[in-house]
């Protein structure tokens, strides 16, 4: 099991076209690790503004009365995606997602969900 750091260092690394990428506890909005990003993306209001795109999703669920869980929610932007994943809760991964930044001219949106995947099942968090 990899530790956040090392999780998100390898996100960064093996996926192609990374811009950023961040773990996040979306009970509070607060990023409880990042990777990446910059003055053009930073990843704590990042983090803070995709919690609202988690719980609205949810909420809607809920209200759908779908009896179903949110594998990833994928916003494209004109320039980037942006991949919101969230954790299965296993033992402390309820309630926390990872958030990947691509830019859309070097990525492959495929490939990088399946690198997310294996990252996700390989977080000791």
């Amino acid at each position: 099991m990899a530790k956040t750091e090392v999780a998100l260092k390898q996100a960064m690394t093996a996926i192609e076209g990374a811009l950023g990428v961040a773990l996040v506890d979306y009970t509070s909005g607060m990023a409880l690790g990042t990777v990446g990003g910059g003055k053009d993306l930073d990843l704590t209001v990042a983090a803070a503004g995709n919690t609202d795109v988690v719980r609205a999703k949810v909420r809607t669920m809920e209200h759908l009365g779908l009896k179903d869980e949110i594998e990833d929610i994928l916003i494209t932007l004109g320039s980037q995606y942006h991949l919101i994943r969230l954790l299965k809760s296993r033992s402390t991964g309820s309630g926390l997602f990872l958030y990947l930044a691509l830019d859309s001219s070097q990525a492959n949106l495929a490939m990088a969900r399946h690198q997310l995947k294996k990252i996700e099942a390989d977080l000791d968090v």
